[in-house]
């Protein structure tokens, strides 16, 4: 009987390996959680044909939005693990959306493998035109001066730029009023009308307004300067000492997938990332390319996970 378990299992083995060898040998689907033309469906779509030369295959980005990311995301988690269906995953479907939202159709740790990150974006604290304060240091002074008072956008409950927020106010000891819209764009719109008086959003959807000098940017959560602002500190500079957060994207595999599989697709993946065009492309989004290798990569989700749900716990976040 223990001869033909291990009989059995060597033949598993060679035919694993055997997989590997030849994988891919079919196109390979991304699959964006989100509908076409957004910032996450651009980024899959600025990597896919550098992707396909990397692994001699055609790179498919499908578009299969719906119940803020959780359908594409839980469609990749149920697909057969043999590194043809991926999803572009990010911040929002993998960690800090899951540290909020309940009854999700998958478990972000356990379902997916990381294959590599592609990019991050940093957030933005800005100001409204008639919001008498132009630094960061006139902001807390404000928001001292008013306990609870001082209004600031998020593009909703238990979004990014929400947790970013509620971390701010927890390491600067700051009280501040949570203002939540449904997206960015209106909590602009209203920021830009001085409706509310401050906001925390990614620096892609504010760097436009920043620039016409509509909004006033007092500080940045990355841990180091943007080039896209160089005269606008982060929080760390500002006096929140240790303070980061950031959105990002990369690519997922659903688990169960071969290690030598997701270790071709992670090499491919840094094979395209390293192509000048592409990192050039991303430059120009405003966002920042991000070099780590598999390993790397998974050990920095994990901890994102478990950074904001320590911060949607002592927050008492929770989204329905």
């Amino acid at each position: 009987m223990k001869t033909r378990i291990v009989i059995a299992l060597a033949g598993l083995c060679v035919a694993a390996a055997a997989f590997a060898q030849e994988f891919p040998n079919r196109p390979v689907r991304i699959i964006v959680p989100w509908p076409p033309s957004g910032n996450v469906d651009i980024t899959a779509r600025t990597v896919a044909p550098a992707l396909s030369e990397a692994l001699g295959q055609q790179v498919i980005v499908e578009n299969r939005g719906g119940a803020g990311g959780t359908i594409g995301s839980a469609a990749v988690a149920k697909s057969a693990p043999d590194g043809y269906t991926l999803l572009l995953g990010s911040s929002g479907t993998i960690t800090s959306g899951p540290a909020v939202f309940k009854n999700l159709p998958y478990d972000p740790q356990k379902d997916f493998v990381p294959v590599g990150p592609i990019q991050s974006v940093p957030i933005v604290l800005t100001a409204a035109p008639k919001t008498p304060v132009s630094t960061y240091q006139e902001f807390v002074a404000l928001a001292n001066s008013k306990p609870g008072g001082l209004s600031v956008a998020s593009a909703g409950s238990g979004s990014s730029n929400h947790l970013a927020l509620e971390l701010l106010m927890r390491m600067a000891n700051l009280k501040l009023l949570h203002v939540p819209y449904k997206g960015s764009g209106p909590a602009i719109t209203d920021l830009l009308g001085s409706q509310v008086e401050a906001m925390m959003d990614q620096l892609t959807a504010s760097i436009g307004h920043i620039r016409e000098g509509r909004i006033k940017p007092l500080a940045i959560s990355s841990p180091k300067r943007s080039p896209l602002l160089p005269n606008v500190p982060t929080l760390d500079e500002a006096g929140v000492k240790g303070y980061e957060a950031a959105t990002w994207t990369g690519v997922f595999a659903p688990s169960g997938v071969p290690t030598e599989v997701v270790n071709k697709l992670s090499s491919a993946l840094r094979k395209a990332m390293s192509v000048e065009s592409v990192r050039e492309r991303y430059r120009g989004m405003g966002v920042e390319v991000m070099d780590m290798g598999q390993a790397e990569f998974a050990a920095y989700v994990r901890a994102d996970y478990e950074k904001w749900l320590k911060v949607a716990r002592e927050g008492n976040i929770v989204v329905e």
